[in-house]
């Protein structure tokens, strides 16, 4: 399980640190892509054959399937963790994430995800703000 909120900088390179706490869970490949909010979504290659098992079931006859896939898919890439920890997050994806310098990487259950600081600050305000409305309407899946 994945957790905790990281803050670090990409090189010159547009390389960043793996949080030394999900090295080990995540593996030296990884699937990165454009993820939802704005941030990036990280998968191990076992995590992203499932992601790709369900989007095969969504119906081709959809525009809206098709838009999803394609996102998706045409923004993936896989990564190599170096030998320093690092990964080089490809410049398509930084662009989509607002990362210019600084990022945040997140531990989300099941995943990791990176965002733009900027972005992420945005974000968890917000989330902040609406967290118990949120719960209440959620109650009935969480027990």
């Amino acid at each position: 399980m994945f957790m905790g909120e990281y803050r670090h900088n990409t090189d010159s390179k547009g390389r960043i640190i793996v949080p030394a706490r999900f090295r080990d869970e995540l593996g030296n490949l990884l699937i990165l892509t454009k993820g939802l909010d704005g941030c990036i979504t990280v998968y191990t290659p076992k995590q992203w054959e499932r992601i790709i098992e369900q989007l095969y079931k969504l119906p081709n006859t959809k525009k809206e399937s098709r838009m999803y896939i394609h996102m998706v898919t045409s923004k993936a890439a896989e990564c190599e963790v170096d030998s320093a920890g690092r990964i080089l997050i490809p410049q398509n994806l930084m662009d989509e994430a607002a990362i210019i310098k600084e990022c945040v990487v997140l531990g989300v259950a099941d995943h990791v995800e990176i965002w733009s600081v900027n972005r992420w600050k945005a974000y968890s305000e917000e989330a902040s703000g609406a967290f118990e409305s949120v719960a209440e309407e959620l109650t009935e899946f969480i027990k």
